[in-house]
């Protein structure tokens, strides 16, 4: 059976045993720490936690294969994208030029250039990694429980964990529909021409798109006729108690936003400049 594009990953992995509030405060401090800080070294620092992350989890690359492949290309059109439009943007922002490639044009690809590009790819390493190990490692009811816990008002937790759940649910329903189509005759593989692989594509994506809203309706009238929206609160089936571990993780997210802070004050701004001004 095929995976999940993006869900959660059943592992006996360290991540796994943390309460969902845990793990949604340390992935909120990772994004706003590397959101905060352009210095490349926090920012390799914030990739290598990353990584161990990544590690102590047990979830392997192959689980989530698709997702990383789509952010590794995203990843590398915006640093081409980056380039062709603004060049010269690193020497700007640094105060230095020093040219490595002397390009036609305006295109000179320089060092200073590379160091910006650099931090951006830096960036992704900080925070993806973070934001799809929360998502692997946590159920969609715990993930739920979680926000409520952090002031999230219990009607759009609820309906973020619904979100979650539905993604497997519409891949599984999308690859039984293409198959079904396929079958029939519709070919949506490379041997036919664009204009017929589009026209096919949009013939199994529109019975995917009714049997969704059709599944939208058959839960919200579910949850009416139980009452869902009427209290002020409700009580979670998937919650998990705080441990040690929980709030050690917690003062661990603290000072990872501590640690971005003194590094904007101590560059004296968001970047770290070793070339000089």
């Amino acid at each position: 059976m095929t995976a999940p594009l993006l869900g959660y990953v059943e592992r006996p992995g360290l991540l796994h045993t943390l309460t969902g509030t845990a793990k949604l405060v340390l992935t909120i401090a990772m994004v706003l720490a590397a959101m905060i800080s352009f210095d490349v070294r926090f920012l390799a620092a914030l990739g290598v936690l990353s990584m161990i992350g990544w590690a102590l989890s047990r979830v392997r690359l192959r689980d989530l294969a698709t997702v990383l492949w789509i952010i590794l290309t995203f990843m590398v059109l915006n640093n081409l994208l980056i380039f062709v439009f603004a060049p010269g943007y690193g020497s700007e922002l640094l105060g230095a030029r020093h040219v490595i490639v002397d390009g036609p044009g305006r295109w000179d690809l320089t060092q200073e250039q590379l160091f910006y590009q650099l931090a951006v790819t830096l960036k992704y390493f900080a925070m993806l990694p973070a934001v799809l190990l929360f998502v692997a490692t946590t159920r969609p009811p715990e993930f739920a429980s979680s926000l409520h816990r952090i002031g999230v008002p219990y009607k759009v937790a609820f309906a973020v964990s619904l979100a979650l759940r539905f993604i497997p649910d519409i891949q599984r329903e999308m690859r039984t529909i293409s198959q079904a189509q396929q079958a029939r005759g519709l070919d949506i593989s490379r041997k036919v021409g664009l204009v017929t692989r589009v026209r096919n594509v949009v013939s199994t994506l529109m019975p995917l798109l009714l049997g969704s809203l059709d599944r939208i309706e058959t839960v919200s009238s579910a949850m009416e006729l139980r009452g869902f929206g009427r209290g002020r609160g409700r009580t979670w089936y998937d919650v998990k108690p705080m441990r040690t571990r929980d709030w050690v993780t917690i003062l661990g997210a603290a000072a990872v936003v501590a640690a971005a802070i003194v590094m904007v004050v101590v560059d004296g701004g968001r970047y770290w400049n070793p070339f000089g001004a």
